[in-house]
């Protein structure tokens, strides 16, 4: 993802429009047990996440509690996005390249995500992070993804099943299990989004009211900035390998009684 200091003129603090976050994903291609290549289904708490379809094709399966179960089909040029909420896992038709993109930049870094892992794995959270850790290194860690995938995928199967036989409150254990999961981490995240969605949006208000007296001292101070490549390729995430800005977020270091162990 790239996140952004709005309060930084510095060019390696690029303020990105509206505090979100970008990364190029390509979704990953090993099947599963059933056949179907992709990536881990998992779900946000507090960010919206969009997908703009770079190349390839395929798929992004969605389950919540208003919308039920759903696939939406994904081809270049596609633009789908979703609510905090919404449990999502990507499936690779071949080739598929995304531009994601995340509101409240450093949110989702800082663990704004929950695996569909099944109910033992949920029950507290320093269990759930043992089993959502990723090992080993460079493409050896491939085969961590894909276990870590393939165990929420077991969860999210339960999920939809629960769903058909019960309706949207078979949803409410899971959702119960990620609050718990990510609670300690809100006032860090709470500090992130102060320093970078909220005071963009701040930013706006400002200028409106400025506007508004007929005036504009912030075109003043207008600034191009530009990041030339990401700073890192290739990363293992939940649904593939990222291309991603981790060098300019704005975010401060989670303290160590509250890291994600996110890969």
């Amino acid at each position: 993802m790239c996140t952004v200091d709005t309060e930084q003129t510095d060019a390696s603090f690029p303020a990105l429009p509206g505090g979100i976050g970008v990364s190029r994903l390509r979704v990953y291609d090993v099947e599963d047990a059933h056949g179907e290549a992709g990536g881990t289904p998992h779900v946000h708490l507090a960010c919206a996440e969009g997908y703009y379809v770079l190349s390839g094709s395929g798929a992004v399966q969605t389950l919540g509690v208003a919308s039920g179960f759903a696939t939406t089909p994904l081809r270049p040029g596609a633009l789908v996005w979703f609510d905090p909420g919404t449990i999502h896992r990507l499936v690779d038709g071949g080739g598929l390249e995304i531009l994601v993109i995340m509101s409240n930049s450093g949110l989702p870094e800082a663990g704004d995500a929950v695996l569909t892992l099944p109910p033992h794995l949920l029950v507290d959270r320093e269990t759930y992070l043992e089993a959502a850790a990723l090992t080993g290194e460079g493409e050896a860690r491939t085969a961590s993804a894909v276990h870590r995938r393939d165990l929420a995928l077991e969860g999210f199967a339960a999920l939809r099943a629960a769903y058909d036989e019960e309706g949207p409150g078979a949803l409410e254990a899971f959702h119960r299990a990620a609050v718990r999961i990510v609670r300690p981490l809100v006032p860090h995240w709470r500090g992130t989004w102060e320093q970078g969605a909220r005071r963009l949006a701040d930013r706006t208000g400002a200028a409106l009211e400025a506007l508004s007296a007929g005036t504009a001292p912030h075109l003043r101070s207008a600034a191009v900035r530009h990041l030339p490549a990401p700073s890192e390729f290739g990363r293992h995430g939940m649904c593939g390998r990222l291309d991603t800005y981790d060098g300019v977020r704005h975010e401060r270091p989670l303290p160590p009684a509250v890291q994600t162990r996110e890969g």
